[in-house]
């Protein structure tokens, strides 16, 4: 996250009013709710798992075994079953 200065930023009066509350230590100011991306969305790994999950239940349906999963995709045996018997 890159730093900025108020002065650069804000008007003068909403400056003095946010001194009243908390004068020269760094204040953080989140982005709305809307604006908000859900974790993996920026970087594409949400992508990747979702795709990777379906994978792995393709494969379930057709034969495979929960310990072959397991093994191949090097995950617990638990994290498989709950991938493969999570309804959707």
């Amino acid at each position: 996250m890159k730093y900025k200065n108020a002065n650069d930023v804000l008007p003068k009066e909403l400056i003095s009013e946010i001194q009243k509350h908390i004068n020269g230590e760094i204040l953080y100011i989140p982005r709305p709710r809307v604006a908000r991306k859900k974790w993996g969305e920026t970087s594409g790994y949400r992508l990747y798992l979702i795709e990777r999950n379906k994978e792995i239940k393709r494969k379930f349906k057709a034969g495979c075994s929960i310990q072959q999963l397991a093994i191949e995709y090097s995950l617990s045996y638990d994290s498989i079953r709950k991938i493969v018997y999570v309804k959707e």
